[in-house]
């Protein structure tokens, strides 16, 4: 079983008590018994559900690990430790840095297959748990590193002078990953690391694994390869709320990486902002995919297909999709036949996809919607167990793709303009206009979308495709004729427009975002401050 203590200041701290992780497999397959034998080792209840034998270190296998928690003073005592080592890591070069970022890409490599149990110990499917991972590879690997040097210090020289353009460490960073998908999200904090930031990581209590294995087994050993001071990394765990208010009144803090949804999360920014903090926000999303009559219709339904990828509560995975009318029924029927292989599971199975849904309600409260704005329902629609039989409290549902004409009928269903966080895939059949009427209502069905994460378009058209790059602004990326998740050297895995990244949201480089640029003049002694093109009138 794995262990792990807290970790402040450079050393293991045992903390106040203990999270037991129980695997999500066991979860689903007796959530009552589970979650008693969890809640029992928690409260330390030696009773039927919590076996005698744990009294002497031995567990079920279906108790996959513990990792520890801790109070307000623990976590004060990591901001502490950060802010007193913050200064000498800043001193490190940068060159250090980045392959200090190295090694853990390597790290990463060579743990690939530990790294993917653990996230499926935590309820990810393993397909799932794969693309993740695959993203936290990405985002360190050796061109992204190259680029990520070019940005940080450049020189330019004139006769007489010369202006460098450098960007220094903004000091403490914070990060407070989702408990959805805290190991890879939480992975950006490495980032701020690269920058020349201490850092403080809170491991979720529901998800703290995979944070933990990350930081503490990868991370850390890179980070002493370096010279790291003791206080550059602390990992803790506990109270979230408790935590982040702390945070935002620490004078220690400078930047606070926040992963949620959009209604706490900005309200998360707008504090930080007046405690004269720099809010990192990534918030929910919903991606829009097109598809144009000259599309290749069979990869982009497969493209498309990736919203079910663990049941659509993933912030970017397409959410719905505008299909152009010529090409409606055809796509249609390339989507659902890959819609019938995507199917539940224990997250230990490779063929499973689908997730447990915690949104049950709103799943039903967005159907319903929907049908009463005339939305045809071609599959789907109901509750199933993990072996994909219906049942009226399964803990799954089934793939659901919606038909929905035009797009005015589009923008009056939650299902379309909201993030949903359950497999349901609304398709907006375009009207049928002339071309370039139908084009620009598109790009502005696309542009008026509250939040920004990721859009897709497929098209064989050059022109087309030229259209869509030059005119849609919303969101931090967009993926033309490509995987929609899909991940790329040099491009950041994350980061977007409007409610996803607030007022200050765009493709975000954590390395950049906890960072600052300062301009350094290297003079020569002159000291004139009049431009000789002035003094010359």
């Amino acid at each position: 079983m794995h262990e792990y203590p807290l970790f402040i200041n450079g050393r293991d701290v045992d903390g106040d008590g203990w999270t037991y992780v129980v695997r999500a497999s066991e979860l689903i397959r007796d959530t009552v018994g589970a979650f008693n034998l969890k809640r029992g080792l928690e409260l330390d209840l030696h009773s039927d559900a919590v076996p005698g034998s744990v009294a002497a270190g031995i567990y079920p296998d279906s108790v996959a690990a513990r990792c520890a928690w801790g109070g307000r003073e623990l976590c004060r005592t990591a901001l502490d430790a950060a802010h007193g080592a913050s200064v000498e890591y800043s001193r490190i070069p940068l060159d250090d840095r980045i392959g200090m970022l190295g090694l853990v890409h390597k790290a990463l490599v060579a743990n690939v297959e530990t790294l993917v149990d653990m996230l499926v110990i935590e309820g990810h499917p393993r397909r799932l748990a794969e693309w993740e991972l695959s993203g936290v590879i990405r985002g360190c690997d050796e061109g992204t590193l190259s680029w990520y040097r070019n940005q940080f210090d450049s020189m330019h020289a004139a006769p007489d002078d010369a202006v460098q353009l450098v960007r220094k460490p903004d000091g403490v960073v914070c990060v407070n990953p989702p408990q959805n998908a805290a190991g890879s999200n939480g992975a950006l904090g490495a980032m701020a690391l690269m920058a020349g930031n201490a850092v403080v990581v809170k491991a979720p209590r529901s998800t703290p694994l995979t944070v933990m294995y990350f930081y503490r087994d990868i991370v850390q050993p890179a980070l002493e390869s370096i010279g790291a001071p003791p206080g550059t990394l602390n990992i803790v765990s506990g109270d979230s709320q408790q935590i982040m208010r702390d945070w935002i009144a620490s004078p220690y803090v400078d930047d606070v990486l926040f992963f949620g949804g959009s209604d706490v999360g900005l309200k998360v920014g707008y504090d930080c902002v007046a405690a004269g903090k720099k809010p990192i926000l990534e918030l929910s999303g919903n991606d829009g995919f097109v598809v144009w009559e000259d599309a290749d219709l069979p990869a982009a339904a497969q493209a498309l297909s990736e919203c079910f990828y663990g049941s659509a509560q993933i912030c970017m995975v397409p959410k719905y999709a505008i299909v152009h009318p010529r090409v409606a029924d055809a796509f249609i029927q390339e989507l659902l036949a890959i819609t019938e292989t995507v199917v539940p599971g224990y997250p230990e199975d490779p063929h499973a996809l689908l997730s447990p849904v915690l949104k049950a309600d709103q799943f039903y409260d967005y159907l319903a919607e929907a049908h009463e704005h005339g939305a045809d329902v071609l599959c789907g629609g109901h509750r199933i167990g993990v072996d994909g039989t219906r049942q009226d409290t399964g803990l799954f549902f089934e793939p659901t793709v919606l038909r929905i004409k035009g797009l005015d009928r589009g923008r009056a269903m939650s299902c379309v303009t909201e993030e949903t966080f359950f497999p349901m895939l609304p398709i907006v059949i375009a009207d049928d206009v002339a071309e370039s009427e139908l084009l620009g209502a598109t790009i502005g069905f696309l542009n008026q979308n509250v939040y920004g994460l990721r859009n897709s378009v497929w098209t064989s058209s050059r022109d087309i495709a030229d259209r869509f790059a030059k005119d849609v602004n919303n969101g931090g990326q967009l993926k033309i004729n490509d995987s929609h998740i899909g991940f790329r050297s040099r491009l950041a895995t994350h980061g977007g427009t409007g409610r996803t990244g607030g007022p200050f949201g765009e493709l975000n480089y954590v390395a950049l975002r906890t960072s600052h640029l300062q301009g350094i003049v290297w003079g020569t002694g002159d000291v004139r401050a009049v431009d000789e093109l002035v003094e010359r009138r």
